[in-house]
């Protein structure tokens, strides 16, 4: 028997009966298929499960869903509207700041806050707001220069290189 939840994903009003032990992560991908978010660890070191509750950045493998009954959730789908870049997703594919991709959901998701709660961030600044999220592949460097352009207000969606 489930427990029922209502809670707002990416605009969207979704009821539906979890399992106590049902996390957040497996709520999105697995019941309303919204893949964009990455499960990595597991253990929420990595940070690819990354969404917005709240306005606020946290790992959603982390997170029970019974926990996120009432809130406002926005996934990497629900960044932009439908057939749009969101200006930090342009920057990353502006300024090459993905490789393989798994972990870029996150990395844009936690770069978005990151920027809107520290206008005018230095590079320590970004390199210590991604300090959960990991990538493999890419050595950083390509993600900060997309977050620093992203928060210059210079990202073009229709570019693909800086």
């Amino acid at each position: 028997m489930g427990i029922p939840i209502t809670l707002t994903v990416n605009g969207r009003s979704i009821t539906r009966e979890v399992t106590p032990q049902t996390t957040l992560v497996q709520l999105l991908r697995e019941d309303l298929r919204l893949t964009g978010t990455h499960v990595g660890c597991d253990t929420a070191q990595c940070g690819a499960c990354t969404v917005h509750l709240n306005g606020r950045a946290v790992k959603a493998c982390s997170m029970l869903a019974v926990q996120a009954q009432g809130a406002q959730i926005t996934t990497i789908e629900g960044l932009a509207p439908e057939g749009e870049l969101h200006p930090m997703q342009a920057a990353f594919r502006q300024c090459h700041g993905l490789q393989c991709g798994f972990c870029t959901p996150g990395m844009e998701m936690t770069s978005v806050l990151l920027v809107k709660d520290k206008p005018g961030a230095t590079e320590q600044d970004i390199r210590d707001g991604l300090e959960g999220n990991i990538c493999r592949c890419t050595g950083y460097h390509n993600i900060v220069k997309s977050i620093q352009l992203c928060q210059s207000g210079k990202a073009d969606a229709t570019a693909t290189s800086a």
